[in-house]
This record gives structure tokens, sequence and C-alpha cells, in this order.
């Protein structure tokens, strides 16, 4: 078993104190509460240009430390809450996006094959050019309603893995909060 031997990726943040890192406008507690917009954007950024395989380890410099004790692991779980609520989000989209992929799959296929058997009939009847261009035309259109599907199934669920994984990775990243300016 081949072990990760990479040394983690390390993220400094430095804020006034801790309440910054969440949305003051969220009323719930620390441990469901939303980060704060401008935090999870750069926290985010910074991950996304990261392997997904990557340890990570992010050190929040807190200038006005709490009074009531060391908020590491306050903080380590409101920001594993986040990201793996947010990855449980995009795997939703993912799902549905494969869903809208298969629907298109079969509403294509069966539209390529009306498009195809119409040209084969209109192959039937002779071969003058406007029969010709009748047949071609419904070929093309025929396989440009696959474009779609085909689309899903190449390239629009790479992203959505890849996010899954990142927010999976900050999910499990190693936070520690520090007394600092």
């Amino acid at each position: 078993m081949k072990t990760n031997t990479l040394s983690p990726h390390q993220l400094e943040l430095r804020v006034c104190d801790f309440a910054q890192m969440f949305n003051s406008m969220d009323p719930s507690p620390f441990l469901v509460k939303d980060l704060d917009k401008e935090a999870e954007t750069f926290i985010e950024t910074w991950a996304l240009g990261l392997s997904p395989k990557s340890k990570l380890q992010i050190i929040i410099h807190i200038e006005h430390m709490p009074t009531d004790g060391d908020p590491s692991s306050l903080l380590t779980e409101a920001i594993h809450n986040h990201f793996n609520f947010k990855a449980e989000l995009v795997r939703r989209e993912f799902k549905q996006l494969l869903r809208r992929g298969r629907t298109s799959l079969i509403i294509g296929m069966v539209f390529v094959s009306l498009c195809l058997v119409a040209a084969d009939i209109i192959g039937q009847f002779g071969s003058s050019t406007a029969l010709t261009i009748a047949r071609e035309s419904l070929t093309i259109i025929g396989w440009v309603a696959m474009w779609r599907p085909l689309q899903i199934f190449l390239y629009d669920w790479w992203p959505f893995v890849h996010r899954i994984r990142i927010y999976k990775m900050l999910g499990h990243a190693h936070i520690r909060a520090l007394q600092g300016k």
C-alpha cells in the first residue's frame, strides 16, 4: 500500500477575531454556521489549484483570541462541516447532471434514429439535389441532437468530480488557530 509522503500544503489566514471567519447573518451555532463568503472563497481558490490527493493544513492567525480557550476545535468542526456539506451539494448536482445526461441520451438516440430512418426513406425516392440535401440535413440534425448528451458524458462531469474531491479534502484538512497579527 502506497502512502502519501507529500508534505501538507499550508494556507495561512489572518483575522482580527474569531467571529470574522463566519457569516454574520447566519444565526446558527458555530458547529453548523456558514463560513464568511470571503473566507470560503479564499480557501476554495487556494485549494482548487492543488491535487485532490494533497494533505491540507489551514492555520488561522487570530489577532484577538477568544478568552474562553483555544478555538481550534470549533474552527475545525465548523470548517469540516461546511466543506463536507458543500461536497454533498455538489454530489447532488452531479447526480442531477447524470440523470439529465441519461434522459438527453435517450431522447437524442430516439431522435437520431428517427432522422436516420427518415433520411433512408428519402434516399429511396432518388438522388436529386433537393432529396440529397434533405437526406444529409436530416442526418446532420440527428447527430447534432446527440451533442448535449455527449458533452455531458465526455466533458461536463469532470469539474463536478474535481470539486467534490477538493471539498472532501477541505473537509478533512488539519485546522489550527494561533494567536497572531
